[in-house]
């Protein structure tokens, strides 16, 4: 397994995946210590609820979702941004055509299989 991406990461030149129905995603750029992935949803796309070793940031670039972190739900939209700590519970559903951008610490390997 590769364990970082080229320096420069052009979209065009990155393939998508698809990891559920309505989702799309590009792993942007990475080295073990962290991962940058642009995740594209459909409207009512929903992102399973799950839970991982990684420290995960996000940015909502686009659109609106209603997203659960623990026990909490919020509506969060274009401009805002969540935190998710080392195995905590989350999951959202898309509201509204959107692009989330994860960053994860450390990368995320089953990404790359």
């Amino acid at each position: 397994m590769k364990t970082r991406s080229a320096g420069f990461c052009l979209a065009k030149d990155i393939q998508w995946e698809n990891p559920a129905p309505g989702i799309r995603r590009q792993v942007m750029a990475y080295d073990g210590q962290l991962m940058l992935v642009k995740v594209c949803f459909e409207k009512g796309a929903v992102g399973t609820p799950h839970e991982h070793y990684h420290s995960q940031a996000t940015y909502v670039a686009k659109g609106k979702f209603e997203m659960l972190i623990g026990e909490e739900k919020r509506i969060i939209s274009e401009g805002d941004a969540y935190y998710i700590a080392p195995d905590e519970w989350h999951g959202c559903v898309c509201l509204e055509e959107g692009i989330l951008i994860d960053t994860f610490s450390p990368m995320r390997a089953d990404f790359l299989s």
